[in-house]
Formats: C-alpha cells, structure tokens, sequence
C-alpha cells in the first residue's frame, strides 16, 4: 500500500483487469505473487536496509522472508511504475528529474511485465539497490479452506516517493487512482466500485490515521500475529479479526 498526504491521507488503487481470474473488476492494491527469481541471491545482494534474517523473524518463518520484500518492489515497479530503491553510488531515493530516466524505466516496467527482461537484469544495469527498509509489514491474509483459489498474501505499507509514474500497466489492471480511504469506503457502499474484504478491513483501519506518517509510524516494525479466521454460525460464514472474541 503506496500511501501520501494531498492534504489528507490517500491510498494508491489500481482496478484489476475484467479478464482476471481473481477478483475481475475490484480494486485493489499494487502487489502480486513471489516468483522463485525474487529469491536469487544476486538480488538478495542488492537489498538496502533490511536482511533476510531479519524479514523472516517480522514474518515468523524460518527463512526467505526477503523474497517478499524483494517481490513487493517489483511488483509495485511493474503494475504502478514506483521504484522503491536507491542509486547505489550515492545512496539516494530513486527519482525522475531527467526525463530520459523516467523514460529508460518505463521502457524497463513494460518490458519486465511482459516477461521479455528479467528484474534482477533492470536493477543491476541502473545500478540500484532495492530499498526494504521502505516497506514496513501491516497484515497477512489468507483464504479459508474450501474456496475453489486460496492466496496467502501479506500486505506492506511505503510512504510513497514523489515524482514517479503512478500509472496501471493497461493489462492486469485497466484504471488508477490516488483516493481517501473514507471515499473509496463510500464508493462500495454505493456499489460503485467493488473492494474485496481484505482491501475493505485495510481501508477501514488506514482512514484511522490522520496523515500518512501516523499511519507509516503505527506500523512499522509490526510482526506476524494473530490471522483472521472464517466461522460459521446461524447467520452464515463470517469473519473474524483478530482481537475479537474466538480468534487467538
């Protein structure tokens, strides 16, 4: 989740393609699976600001946890043309003052979304080091048993850098929008745009926070806890969040 302050709070969207698989139509948040590349050393060896022990401890597994930083980035690269990363000569922020920059990397999203250029190939070639440090762990959500697809997925939360792209990539996602979390929440209510639970229970907690430092400070240094739980009871299947009653 790519948050700012203009001036209160907002949350990056992206529509996900009608031809989806998962989730046609609904809005969501930057942010895909882990390929196995997002775990090649060489590119474990251009991470600034977090190691893979430390990962895995925030995410209570005995190993690899960086991959899923590493995937986060590349993935926000891919669908929203944000590059959370460092110049490694110089240590700092990735921007795009030069427009031939802002065009090399557009030519490198697109074509690294198409699968036609390796990720690890883009970074080592610009020289840059992906910055974890970034990115600070806010929730994990997995499918109940029984559904025909299940995903377990975590969600990160970056302060968002400026100047970037901010775009949908025009295949997996079709429309983008910077929006307050209280909007997009009186949107679906209004059935103008779908939002899946999790993205739904996300939005309810971020529009708590005033700004998106307060939000980022909330945060950052979270761990793994307690996960959502899916019951059912006379009025159907439901879910339960963690701190409610039954979820441990």
């Amino acid at each position: 989740m790519l948050v700012r302050d203009d001036p209160d709070l907002e949350v990056f969207m992206l529509r996900r393609n009608l031809d989806s698989e998962f989730v046609a139509g609904a809005y969501v948040f930057p942010g895909g699976a882990v390929d196995d590349d997002d775990r090649d050393p060489a590119l474990l060896a251009r991470v600034h600001g977090r190691s893979d022990a430390e990962a895995s401890e925030l995410l209570g597994l005995p190993g690899g946890g960086l991959g899923f930083w590493v995937a986060a980035i590349r993935e926000s690269f891919e669908e929203a043309g944000v590059v959370l990363a460092r110049w490694a000569d110089d240590g700092e922020l990735v921007g795009f003052d030069d427009p031939a920059t802002a065009a090399r990397f557009e030519q490198a999203r697109l074509a690294i979304g198409r699968g036609e250029r390796p990720f690890l190939d883009f970074v080592l070639s610009e020289d840059l080091l992906l910055d974890a440090g970034a990115l600070h762990l806010f929730s994990h959500w997995i499918t109940p048993p029984g559904a025909p697809r299940r995903y377990d997925t975590w969600f990160f939360v970056a302060e968002a850098p400026e100047g970037h792209a901010y775009l949908h990539d025009d295949t997996e996602t079709v429309e983008s929008a910077w929006v307050r979390p209280a909007d997009a929440l009186e949107q679906a209510k209004r059935g103008e745009i779908e939002l899946i639970f999790p993205t739904m229970r996300s939005l309810v907690t971020m529009g708590e926070f005033e700004s998106a430092d307060a939000f980022v400070d909330a945060v950052r240094g979270a761990t793994a806890g307690p996960q959502p739980r899916f019951v059912a009871d006379h009025n159907g299947a439901r879910v339960l969040l963690p701190g409610e009653e039954g979820v441990a």
